[in-house]
């Protein structure tokens, strides 16, 4: 058999792992050690509960019902505690609920309880930053928590929560992986924050140059045409040959783009008629109009009008030819669309067989697909 032998740098960088994996653990180990030495585990155990309850809530936004019952959790919890590190916790606690209450002056009340009671808890110090109105200041107390704390999971998820309110989403998606990592434990978190994390991701080729409009359809899980034109006179030229360089409304570009063609009257890819009746630009996007829409603007932009029959030429010149793509007709209107969009990688068969023209289109999705045609 064949061995292998670590080279001493490999031993020491597995040294270094296993040592941060170690400390952090031991760390850990004694936070909640040192809880359970003024109070018992049941207390433990309802602070978590208590933690879990205020993090989902935050993540996914609440009702007021919701909100009373986290409150009356909060009380419950606070009455049955003598001891005052564990009453600071619970107040920063019921600091963020009453923030998300919109009781921003019994969030302030709470704040002082904690800091007199148990000045140096995790809570506080996100509590002190969320009551930051200004982002980047936010951001500041919190970096200077994780100097003094070390990079506690908690500490990181809110940096993350920061980043991605800053729109500088890679740093945001770096912040949230590594504290999913670090709360493997509370993996409540990642279930709050995760959408967070999963937007930043979608956002993170965004320049922070980039206008809030684009930004605000960027982070659409589907759009119109009214948003596909914004975003494409916004973010790139491919417009020009019908505005000229003019501030036209996006309503007089929709017309102009459906008048030329450039807009398919249907997005259903089984019609081979047209339907007299014209789209509304308030329609949502799918897969289908979009390579019709994208196919047809590259055509343009190459001068090369060619492209819209490229396919349809070679495959009826083909007896008993069958479409490469599963659920593409080749009578379809839409086969030299979704056949030159996929060729050119500007879209994807989702599951390698498949166009799944009926789809719908992410903002962010058809961002990175503009950005590869204007190359």
């Amino acid at each position: 058999m064949k061995s292998y032998k670590l080279s001493h740098f490999q031993i020491a960088i597995l040294f270094l792992v296993t040592a941060v994996a170690f400390v952090f653990s031991a760390c850990q180990t004694f936070q909640r050690d040192l809880y359970l030495s003024s109070a018992d585990e049941k207390t433990y155990e309802g602070l978590v509960e208590i933690e879990e309850t205020v993090i989902m809530l935050d993540g996914r936004g609440a009702s007021r019902s919701e909100l009373a019952r986290a409150r009356q959790q909060i009380a419950e919890l606070e009455a049955s505690v003598a001891d005052t590190d564990f009453q600071g916790i619970i107040a920063a606690w019921s600091g963020r609920l009453y923030l998300m209450e919109g009781r921003s002056a019994d969030a302030q009340r709470e704040q002082r309880k904690s800091q007199n009671l148990s000045p140096r808890n995790l809570s506080l110090r996100i509590l002190s930053a969320r009551m930051e109105r200004n982002n980047a200041m936010r951001l500041a107390l919190v970096d200077a928590a994780i100097q003094s704390e070390g990079s506690a999971g908690e500490l990181l998820a809110e940096r993350g929560r920061i980043l991605f309110d800053l729109s500088r989403f890679s740093e945001s998606v770096a912040a949230f992986d590594s504290a999913f990592i670090l709360l493997r434990n509370k993996p409540f978190y990642e279930a709050a924050y995760r959408m967070f994390r999963d937007k930043a991701w979608e956002l993170k080729d965004l320049g922070q140059g980039t206008g809030s409009r684009t930004m605000e359809i960027a982070g659409q899980r589907e759009i119109t045409w009214r948003d596909l034109i914004e975003i494409t006179r916004t973010e790139t030229d491919l417009l020009r040959f019908i505005t000229a360089g003019r501030d036209w409304p996006v309503e007089t570009i929709f017309t102009n783009l459906l008048d030329r063609g450039f807009i398919p009257f249907t997005q259903d890819t089984e019609r081979t008629e047209w339907p007299s009746a014209r789209p509304s630009s308030s329609e949502i996007v799918l897969r289908s109009g979009t390579a019709w829409f994208i196919w047809h603007i590259y055509a343009e932009s190459r001068a090369n009008r060619g492209l819209l029959t490229r396919y349809s030429s070679i495959f009826g010149n083909t007896p008993n030819a069958r479409s490469p793509i599963a659920d593409m007709r080749l009578s379809s209107p839409f086969i030299d669309s979704v056949l030159g969009s996929v060729e050119s990688e500007f879209m994807s068969l989702p599951d390698g067989r498949n166009f799944m023209p009926r789809e719908r289109v992410r903002g962010s999705e058809f961002l990175s697909i503009l950005k590869e045609i204007a190359r």
